[in-house]
């Protein structure tokens, strides 16, 4: 039955019976018997199709809810009886906002010295990717901002906050000041992330709420490609300023802070309900929680 669940996942995922079939490592007649055998199971048509796969059956996609669940459960009991024989291993899979990267390394060195024998993979994506792909059990741990309730099937940790500086070279008229503020901001030549992503979404909403409308001469869902332009002299942009101190090492750019009004933003874990954790995530959620309860104190010090 799991194997056969773990078929209906990949399926979920690929949207393509040839893809799923190649993904999960079999041949598209094993996989569509597998199907055909759940459905008999259950006595309901789970997925439409002719030719090719069109969608799944609301049936389906019921199926599909209880096989994450029951998947996601027996891969976590399955960790936890290697913990047990073994100690902590295997490997944990994160996908990250582009803006979370720098502030990844706080988290994964730390649990790697804890736990040498995890290894780990990186993906950086949209926050609405990230949902995605932890629905489907893709990834094991999101990181993105977690200022509004989470889909009640997702939990969140906070472990640190978002604020925001304007970027500009040396030459800017700005260079100088102390702070600018972001009606000043959006009179200049921006260059800034594309609008699938959620930080640029919210440095529009921010524009907008001062009372300008700001059309980007420049954009990218590449951070470095951003820092390059700014470089230039000829653009300048509006990161968080822990990116902007990332990207800027050594120092050759202005890191300004941005006022009026000042801004944050609530960045943090995102994980799949359940109760337990598997033993990688528990652990991965521990050191996350170590790291915020440090940080936090540290700000309010």
């Amino acid at each position: 039955m799991i194997d056969k669940l773990e078929l209906l996942l990949a399926l979920a995922r690929e949207r393509h019976f040839g893809r799923a079939a190649d993904a999960s490592g079999v041949t598209q007649p094993t996989l569509s018997s597998a199907l055909k055998s759940l459905e008999e199971q259950f006595g309901v048509l789970i997925v439409e199709r002719g030719s090719r796969f069109r969608r799944f059956t609301p049936e389906g996609e019921r199926i599909l809810d209880w096989a994450r669940r029951i998947v996601g459960d027996t891969r976590a009991m399955r960790q936890e009886i290697e913990a047990l024989k073994r100690g902590l291993s295997g490997h944990l899979t994160l996908a990250v906002i582009p803006t979370s990267l720098p502030f990844l390394a706080d988290l994964t060195v730390p649990m790697r010295h804890r736990y040498p024998d995890v290894t780990l993979t990186v993906l950086s994506m949209t926050s609405d990717a990230i949902l995605a792909r932890l629905e489907n059990l893709e990834v094991d741990i999101g990181i993105s901002y977690v200022d509004t309730e989470p889909p009640a099937r997702f939990e969140t940790i906070r472990i640190y906050d978002e604020q925001y500086v304007l970027l500009v070279a040396p030459e800017s008229p700005f260079a100088e000041r102390e702070q600018v503020t972001w009606a000043e901001a959006g009179e200049m030549p921006l260059c800034l992330l594309t609008p699938d992503m959620q930080n640029r979404r919210l440095i529009d909403r921010h524009l907008q709420e001062v009372g300008v409308r700001q059309t980007p001469t420049l954009e990218s869902n590449s951070m470095l490609i951003l820092y390059a332009h700014v470089r230039s002299g000829e653009w300048a942009s509006i990161l968080p300023s822990r990116v902007a101190e990332s990207l800027d090492r050594p120092s050759r750019l202005r890191s300004i802070p941005l006022v009026k009004p000042t801004v944050t933003h609530k960045l943090g874990l995102i994980v799949t309900k359940r109760e337990p954790h598997s033993p990688l995530v528990a652990a991965f959620i521990a050191q996350a929680k170590r790291i915020s309860n440090a940080t936090f104190a540290e700000v309010e010090r």
